[in-house]
């Protein structure tokens, strides 16, 4: 290898990928709002109503067939890297594309065939196949590409993973919202009686037209992701671990890496695509509950629309900043572990979960005090008056801090080969969201606030049994106090801070927009202040930010951190 080429460092790698899959996944919720603000204007809350309904069956099919493969590609490169064996991340690679296309075809058959079935007799949504119909293709896509991004994640090489997810929302963006537009203007009039209601086609075709744009955005990051595997670069990854035995080591069968894919892919699988299969049924809970306590179709495609679109979008923004963390803490761990460094797993450990509280808990508690402002800062007064949607997201914040903590725990868990155990926390969380929706749902006096109840009731169950099983099996007991109280005490200041200062903006502002921003401006200032008064960040916490050594230095220099 000639002298001046740069090796690539796996420490160096994990803060920088966090880096930038935190600001690929701000793009990507970014995105996803500048979409639903016009699309919801275009639309409203009955054919949002349509259009999340689709989304969330393709959600939930789409975790089935991708959740587990980039974890487990991902370890499966990262083991045989750290031991130097690239012969066989080869194999994996080549295996792995083979076998999840396979996957990905397989599902997008049964989207389709099943579409009709599951629009008129389990969701009672007349028009929902369309959507469902052009939104299959995405799975065949989407697997593909899945098992790609695993290839990449093994190296710790977190870019093409980031492009291509900003890819897919551009097409969605872009593309969907030409395309919802269009429907909605060509389908204008088109009715269709659906027992004694009659409903506008509109809505549905429209919601089918947009969710086209997302198909058309996964297949065009499929072309980028197999144009950037051509042109990777992997012997500056492998450098750091080449040893003498490198050409010549044994290189499993496909039988053992298959196994070992599948060993990993479907606990991973399957305690990752149990919540979006509960949030799929709470959505026909929710739309069968509420027709049968006398709302009529419409009437219930709006309401499923509004609390979708407005509550659910702010509730998933918090976790973005989470996620990269706790997706590239698996192959970093996994790789320490193989080092057998308990020290540093420690650390590791100790530091993910205390940086996802310290970003979890602010955005919980400031969202359940500002849910109305915050709401009404995106979307149109007209889409949120006559709603419950700032009460509903009031309750649905607080659950942001068992997301984060459900995320850390489970991706503790994969790393140190124990993907079952989050599928019984999965399973036992899943179970109480079904239970609690149903009952809350169904009561006429509660109606949609057993939603936010039933998600806060199932989070905790999760993160509870979560906890047990890294206690148990991992041996691990986080230090209570420096993980949560501390960042408790900074939100609960921050909270505080931001309602009051929305409520003295008001007295001098006109301007409600203006006033949140305000509010949010002030709590942020004083929650970093907060931060740094009450000691909450250890120097451990800098190795997960990106620059985190030099950000260090100068902290340590001003007194800030110990």
């Amino acid at each position: 290898m000639k002298n001046n080429t740069k090796i690539k460092k796996t420490a160096n790698l994990f803060a920088s990928g966090v880096l930038i899959l935190t600001i690929a996944n701000l793009i990507v919720k970014v995105i996803g709002v500048m979409l639903k603000i016009p699309l919801s204007n275009e639309l409203l809350n009955e054919g949002m109503g349509y259009y999340n309904s689709a989304y969330e069956v393709y959600v939930w099919l789409y975790m089935v067939s991708t959740a587990g493969i980039p974890v487990a590609i991902a370890m499966m490169v990262s083991e045989s890297k750290a031991k130097g064996n690239f012969r066989e991340i080869k194999k994996i690679y080549k295996i792995s594309l083979i076998t999840f296309a396979t996957v990905g075809f397989v599902f997008m058959a049964a989207l389709m065939i099943s579409s009709g079935w599951l629009a008129d007799k389990v969701y009672k949504l007349e028009g929902l196949e369309w959507g469902l119909i052009a939104i299959a293709p995405t799975l065949f896509f989407i697997c593909i590409s899945c098992a790609i991004r695993g290839y990449f994640q093994g190296y710790q090489y977190m870019t093409p993973t980031a492009i291509s997810e900003v890819i897919e929302s551009l097409g969605k963006l872009i593309i969907g919202l030409a395309l919802g537009k269009f429907a909605m203007k060509s389908f204008d009039g088109v009715e269709k009686a659906v027992g004694k209601t009659v409903i506008e086609m509109k809505y549905p075709y429209a919601a089918a037209f947009t969710i086209l744009g997302l198909t058309i955005g996964v297949a065009l990051s499929l072309v980028y992701l197999f144009l950037k595997k051509a042109r990777f670069k992997e012997e500056l990854y492998n450098a750091e671990f080449v040893n003498p035995e490198s050409d010549t080591m044994e290189v499993r069968g496909t039988a053992k890496i298959l196994t070992g894919l599948i060993v990993v892919a479907i606990p991973v699988t399957l305690s990752s695509s149990v919540m979006s299969f509960t949030t799929m049924l709470d959505s026909i809970i929710i739309s069968n509950k509420l027709q049968g306590i006398g709302l009529n179709q419409t009437a219930v495609a709006e309401t499923i629309g509004y609390y979708k679109t407005q509550v659910i979008t702010f509730f998933n923004l918090p976790p973005v900043l989470i996620y990269p963390i706790s997706g590239s803490l698996v192959p970093y761990l996994s790789a320490l572990i193989v080092g057998k460094d308990k020290e540093k797993i420690h650390n590791i450990m100790n530091s993910a979960l205390r940086v996802a509280s310290l970003i979890a808990l602010p955005c919980a508690l400031g969202m359940s005090v500002l849910s109305e402002p915050i709401i009404k800062l995106i979307f149109a007064s007209k889409l949120v008056d006559q709603t419950n949607s700032p009460q509903l997201l009031s309750i649905q914040a607080l659950s942001v801090f068992f997301v984060a903590m459900l995320a850390m725990t489970t991706s503790i868990l994969q790393a140190h080969k124990l993907e079952r155990k989050p599928i019984i926390s999965m399973l036992a969380g899943a179970c109480v969201k079904i239970t609690a929706s149903w009952f809350l749902i169904g009561n006429k006096h509660i109606q949609m606030y057993g939603a936010p109840i039933s998600t806060f009731l199932s989070y905790l169950t999760i993160v509870l049994f979560n906890f047990y099983f890294v206690a148990k099996h991992v041996k691990y007991i986080p230090d209570f106090k420096k993980v949560f109280v501390r960042p408790l005490l900074a939100s609960v200041v921050c909270a505080g801070s931001a309602i009051g200062s929305y409520y003295i903006a008001g007295l001098f502002v006109p301007k409600d927009k203006i006033v949140t921003l305000i509010a949010i401006g002030v709590a942020a200032l004083v929650y970093i202040v907060s931060i740094f008064i009450i000691r909450a960040l250890n120097k451990e916490d800098f190795e997960l930010i990106p620059k985190g050594e030099k950000l260090y230095k100068i902290c340590s220099k001003l007194k800030l951190v110990k």
